[in-house]
């Protein structure tokens, strides 16, 4: 059974797997990079729509 895609598109920047967790600046590196910084973000505006929010705490403070 093959992974998927199973098309041209996994290898197509440089022949290695978009998936790999390869170490260094890589295209796959950047694109786990990607993928944590999105999920950081949406942790963070789900703890924020909660109530806890450092952000608003901190303008509060400056301003």
């Amino acid at each position: 059974m093959a992974l998927y895609p199973s098309d041209k598109t996994e290898t197509a920047y440089n022949g290695k797997d978009r998936n790999a967790g390869d170490i260094g600046v890589t295209p796959q590196s950047e694109l786990w990079n990607g993928r944590l910084a999105m999920i950081g973000f949406l942790a963070y505006l789900l703890w924020d729509l909660k109530g806890y929010s450092v952000l608003r705490d901190v303008l509060h403070l400056v301003s």
